[in-house]
């Protein structure tokens, strides 16, 4: 697209960099493209699946929040912001205490992510508690939160697409690569939104991304996936990124300056970042166009995306066969290579929980609430839950490796219970809440998650009064009334 950006640009590359999968984009003005779309935005030129999808994104990604105040992550969390505290400016989600719009980030980031119940890719929990935390300090309207998440996700999603691989390797080789991030690039898309927020000019917006870009962590997740037990940090720090993307944009807004180019040239970010790809014709193409963000998954169930096709297939089996965990005497699951967690029998805390495959099945097994239930220590330390995870067994299948290559969007899964001298085989090429046609979370779906993870803290009267509050946020002239709403006080 054409822009009038109007720092002067460099080529992308002038030679391909040994071991990066890379696709030729001559003379690609990535940065300023970029730049001129957020800049040129507006509220009013938003398409109304866009503007739809914002709210159901600020609805789930609330709502997870209200559920992660309950864990040890969102608990050390928002201590930790507490101590910090500062101005007091921007709202703790689910609990009110008010602490400066950067520790505010930090916090609520944690939270949304803290149950792994946030939407895939993993963008809100980067972009939604910083636009939020600086919506609420300045006043601004339901509009400008539309139209800042909107943005803040559009970007993210591109960027993760013209940088990672992971999957489409996972599926090819059966491993993820030895260097790769997940969803680090968000801290460009939480960078956007508050500029968006703030308003700053196009000079101001490419100093904060070049900020953003040398404050973006590093891509651990080959160390996390491998490392036992899993700790709170898991694949990448959110809170840190979210703290990061309103730093970031701060200090431009001050004039505070760095690479204003940083997505151009030979040695910009996709190069000190270490990433496996780079195809920048996936970040410019379309903009504005195309909403790439609008292929975001729900997640129904608490845990790693990977188990939820197969958690589909065997919530089927019993529910339909009325099958309870004593009389089940094995369970096969078969789908993607799962190489996040070399140990998913050894269970010793929440974030174990979301990335054990046998320990879900056997809360699902025991018909325990979907949800933060979950992961709470009864459950964990239940010896019933304990013993069921035994019958479980994990295996891989080709025909799931084949339909990801086909199609990026499937999760081909198989599960096969042997319970009362019969076998039960259910399998699906898609799971739930996958966002396109047949699988695709309905609006009732995601409000009646909503209220299962609110109603952890909240009061009903609350809870109802939030979601009216967010379906129809564009009425909203002043954030802090959402707050309100999505706090204790």
């Amino acid at each position: 697209m054409a822009s009038d950006y109007s720092v002067n640009r460099l080529p992308v590359l002038v030679s391909k960099p040994d071991s990066l999968e890379w696709r030729s984009s001559d003379m690609k003005k990535i940065t300023g493209d970029l730049i001129a779309f957020i800049t040129g935005s507006r509220y009013e030129n938003l398409p109304e699946e866009v503007v739809k999808e914002a709210k159901r994104t600020l609805l789930d990604s609330i709502g997870c929040a209200l559920g992660g105040i309950a864990t040890e992550k969102g608990k050390i969390a928002v201590a930790l912001a507490k101590r910090l505290g500062g101005r007091e400016e921007s709202s703790l989600i689910g609990l009110g205490d008010r602490v400066s719009c950067a520790n505010a980030a930090f916090a609520n980031g944690e939270l949304v992510n803290s149950l792994d119940y946030d939407a895939i890719s993993h963008i809100p929990p980067f972009v939604i508690p910083p636009v939020l935390a600086i919506a609420e300090s300045t006043r601004a309207s339901g509009k400008d939160l539309i139209l800042s998440t909107a943005l803040g996700h559009e970007i993210s999603k591109r960027l993760i697409l013209a940088l990672s691989n992971m999957v489409a390797k996972l599926s090819k080789e059966a491993k993820t690569p030895d260097v790769f991030g997940n969803s680090n690039e968000c801290i460009f898309g939480a960078t956007t939104g508050v500029a968006r927020i703030l308003n700053l000019s196009p000079e101001q917006l490419a100093h904060a991304l070049g900020i953003a870009a040398y404050q973006c962590s590093l891509p651990v997740c080959r160390d996390w996936e491998d490392t036992v037990p899993k700790s709170m940090i898991k694949y990448v720090p959110v809170g840190w990124l979210c703290q990061g993307a309103i730093t970031a944009t701060l200090l431009a807004e001050k004039g505070y300056t760095a690479n204003p180019r940083v997505f151009d040239g030979e040695y910009g970010f996709w190069r000190f970042y270490g990433a496996e790809r780079w195809d920048p014709d996936l970040v410019v193409n379309n903009l504005g166009e195309q909403w790439r963000f609008l292929e975001m998954a729900y997640k129904p169930y608490p845990c790693c995306r990977f188990f939820h096709g197969q958690l589909d297939c065997f919530i089927r089996i019993i529910e339909k066969n009325h099958l309870l965990p004593e009389v089940i005497e094995s369970v096969q699951v078969f789908g993607l290579p799962f190489v996040a967690n070399p140990a998913p029998l050894e269970v010793t805390n929440q974030t174990d929980v979301q990335f054990s495959l046998p320990f879900v099945f056997s809360c699902a097994a025991h018909r325990i609430k979907i949800g933060g239930d979950w992961q709470d220590w009864d459950t964990i330390r239940n010896p019933r839950i304990r013993e069921f995870m035994k019958k479980v067994t994990m295996l891989v299948d080709p025909k799931a490796m084949e339909a990801k290559r086909n199609d990026p969007r499937s999760w081909f899964s198989r599960v096969e219970v042997v319970a009362k001298g019969k076998n039960y085989v259910e399998e699906t090429t898609y799971a739930r809440w996958t966002n396109f046609t047949d699988v695709k979370a309905t609006d009732e779906e995601l409000v009646d998650k909503f209220r299962s993870n609110a109603g952890r803290i909240l009061t009903q009267n609350k809870i109802e009064d939030a979601v009216n509050c967010i379906l129809e946020l564009e009425r909203v002239e002043d954030i802090a009334e959402l707050m309100n709403l999505t706090t204790l006080r």
